[in-house]
């Protein structure tokens, strides 16, 4: 499985609409997996991790809308409710219950991959008045500043961008060129110098880097325990 493919579980009793948005989502670059009911879903949410998962609504055995509030006490992952009623009340329901979003059917693939780039922007936000831990490290975003070893190293504007990123999507590969984009430095020397800072802060041995480490030919990625 490639660290930035996102899973996604689509559930849903009717063979076509599974494989069409089997196919469809997985030719933009998501993996996918199915199931055709809340009893076969509930058995792959209790062993594999997903992203997002696609419910439909009306269903055989449990709705849509319970397996809802059943997942969302029990996990953290948003849901988009598929749903061929167009009522308000109904997708208020939804919503109440917890669903992330809902499209109503029939629609258009393309919306659906919309409403899914949606929610992964809005869930890859960080909250910056929580502290995040990179190994012995804590570091608080909002403060500017990275505590290691007791010691508190202030961090810039450049710095946080990036640390921002990075945290958000834990395990990408970004090249010189992305970073540079996201920090607005041109030069690739004085990227590589501002990674070797960052280290600095974050790393107990930063020639030896445990967590901001360099992929050879590629960039750089940040690990997260």
């Amino acid at each position: 499985m490639e660290n930035n493919k996102l899973h996604i579980l689509v559930v849903d009793d009717d063979d076509r609409i599974r494989s069409l948005l089997k196919e469809y989502l997985n030719e933009n670059n998501f993996i996918v997996s199915t199931a055709e009911n809340s009893e076969e879903a509930k058995k792959k949410l209790g062993y594999l991790k997903f992203d997002i998962v696609i419910l439909d609504v009306m269903m055989p055995g449990q709705s849509g809308y319970e397996l809802t509030e059943e997942v969302k006490k029990n996990i953290k992952v948003p849901i988009i409710l598929l749903t061929a009623k167009g009522e308000v009340e109904n997708r208020i329901k939804g919503l109440e219950l917890g669903a992330d979003d809902y499209i109503g059917k029939p629609f258009e693939p393309k919306e659906l991959l919309l409403r899914i780039k949606n929610i992964i922007k809005n869930t890859n936000k960080l909250d910056l008045d929580e502290d995040y831990s990179i190994g012995q490290a804590k570091i608080n975003l909002n403060k500017m500043y990275i505590t290691l070893k007791n010691i508190n190293k202030k961090i810039n504007n450049t710095e946080k961008k990036v640390l921002i990123e990075m945290l958000s999507n834990p395990g990408k590969t970004y090249s010189r060129d992305e970073i540079g984009k996201i920090s607005g430095i041109t030069q690739e020397r004085s990227i590589d110098v501002m990674i070797t800072r960052l280290r600095q802060k974050l790393e107990i041995n930063p020639k030896n880097p445990k967590y901001l480490q360099t992929i050879r030919g590629s960039g750089y990625v940040l690990w997260i325990e």
